[in-house]
């Protein structure tokens, strides 16, 4: 029953180490990758629930009845380039946010903008 369902479990795991990088570290650029770990999990959960048993791409031929829907593949491929361009713009501002105020740590980033709010 487990090895049916193995690539939702790889799903699942993905998902949830992404999460908890992002919930958990304070450095910027590892919170990027662990959104990147979480965003691929969604992209394998699409492609594998798109595939179709016994089914050939949607090409009229002789013998073939059951197709798969490229649908979702031509989604994922627009999410890909969607997420990557998404990741670089990221870095970017951390870039400039490491540049303004020295790191790229959240937690020191917001004790120097208390500390600047004080003053």
């Amino acid at each position: 029953m487990i090895t049916g369902y193995f690539n939702y479990w790889v799903v699942i795991i993905l998902m949830m180490m992404g999460f908890y990088i992002v919930i958990s570290d304070s450095n910027l650029i590892k919170k990027i990758i662990g959104l990147n770990i979480f965003q691929t999990s969604v992209f394998i959960l699409f492609i594998s629930m798109s595939k179709v048993k016994g089914g050939t791409a949607p090409i009229l031929i002789a013998g073939a009845d059951v197709y798969s829907n490229p649908l979702p593949h031509v989604l994922i491929l627009t999410a890909i380039v969607v997420g990557v361009s998404t990741s670089a713009l990221g870095l970017a501002i951390i870039a400039k946010i490491h540049r303004a105020y020295g790191t790229v740590d959240e937690t020191i980033i917001h004790e120097q903008d208390d500390l600047q709010d004080e003053n």
